[in-house]
């Protein structure tokens, strides 16, 4: 069976399903994501597993995937044979992990790890990266229960037709001790720009995750830092806990934080409104009018317009197209949207800043 072809360009140009809004909750919550944590018993972990075996495993689950029809149809991607530029789109995306795969040309791809996704993006399994399966469904807006839902039935239509490593007394074997268990993290993604102009705020919302077991990392995850202000707020150990208790936690101490953020963006707009006003105006005209952007730059005035969005302080773009932009403003996107010939290497940054003010432009003004 051949890889799904797939044009960086073309895909790069498109919207996953869970960017586009309109869902519950969307003015502070982006979007929902389970992931499920299975390893195949026959096989050892990824850890030690040797190339030829990886190889055997993929051999393994790819008609499994296949008959999932993830999507409505299964796309099936090895990550040897995919260029660096369609690796980033794809963790720009969320589809796969810093660890699946390099990005850097000169770091070639152990064989035997991949990626499989359907045509909406809200359904995805990465095969061999810490563990030999990482099954993920993604959502947008605050709908925990469903994405769990999507996660759980993926999960149960593998499980017929493969063994995993599983003991009563511990649960799913997994590669990491903090996934064993119920192999489950889950999260969701937030956009608190509020809450985040005023740092004792944010303080508060970390001291509260942690509190309840939580952590609260950066737009990718874990090592990743905050970008924009988006922060996902994710379950950190699953040993001893049931899916239940662990989305629990994320049930109330998530409605809670949207709130706080609401209440925040309340009184900044009664207290500081010429303020709040200005600094949202100022970004989208920069956003309309700049020539050179560097990622972080685009991504903190994306935020500032989205806030003002949300608060009525600004008329145009809507969270869907704001949501895509603070996708494709990022560096594997803006590469991807602007091929170079064969030979001609990558975009040094000077040209990628000034493509993402292009691309700014283009949509905003």
């Amino acid at each position: 069976m051949d890889p799904t072809p797939i044009d960086p360009c073309e895909f790069a140009s498109q919207v996953s399903s869970w960017l586009t809004g309109g869902a519950d909750a969307d003015d502070v919550v982006v979007s929902c994501r389970v992931r499920l944590a299975r390893n195949l018993a026959e096989f050892p972990f990824a850890a030690r597993l040797e190339e030829e075996r990886a190889q055997e495993l993929c051999e393994r689950v790819r008609p499994v995937l296949d008959a999932a029809a993830l999507d409505g149809e299964t796309r099936w991607l090895p990550m040897e044979q995919t260029e660096p530029v369609l690796r980033l789109v794809l963790r720009e995306r969320h589809l796969i992990s810093r660890d699946l795969a390099p990005v850097e040309e000169a770091c070639p791809v152990p064989a035997g790890r991949a990626v499989a996704f359907g045509e909406t993006e809200g359904t995805s399994v990465m095969v061999n990266e810490e563990d030999h399966l990482r099954i993920q469904t993604l959502e947008s807006g605050f709908q925990l229960d469903s994405t769990l839902a999507a996660a759980v039935e993926l999960d149960r239509f593998l499980e017929e037709r493969l063994e995993f490593a599983f003991t009563r007394e511990l649960g799913y074997l997994t590669g990491c001790p903090t996934n064993v268990g119920t192999g489950l993290r889950a999260s969701v993604m937030l956009h608190l720009p509020g809450i985040s102009l005023v740092r004792s705020e944010l303080e508060k919302v970390f001291t509260a995750a942690q509190r309840t077991g939580l952590a609260v990392r950066g737009l990718y995850g874990e090592g990743s830092r905050a970008a924009g202000d988006f922060f996902q707020i994710s379950n950190q150990v699953t040993l001893g806990r049931d899916e239940e208790s662990l989305i629990d936690d994320l049930r109330a101490l998530v409605p809670v934080i949207a709130d706080f953020e609401r209440k925040v963006r309340a009184a900044l707009l009664d207290d500081q409104r010429a303020a709040l006003t200005d600094r949202v105006t100022k970004s989208l005209g920069v956003l309309r009018t700049a020539r050179s952007l560097a990622t972080d730059a685009a991504l903190a005035h994306l935020s500032n317009v989205r806030l003002g969005h949300t608060l009525g302080l600004v008329r145009g773009p809507g969270l869907e197209l704001l949501n895509a932009l603070g996708v494709q403003v990022q560096k594997g996107h803006i590469q991807a949207l602007n091929p170079r010939a064969p030979g001609e290497g990558l975009l040094d940054p000077s040209e990628r800043d000034s493509l993402r003010a292009g691309l700014l432009r283009k949509h905003l003004a």
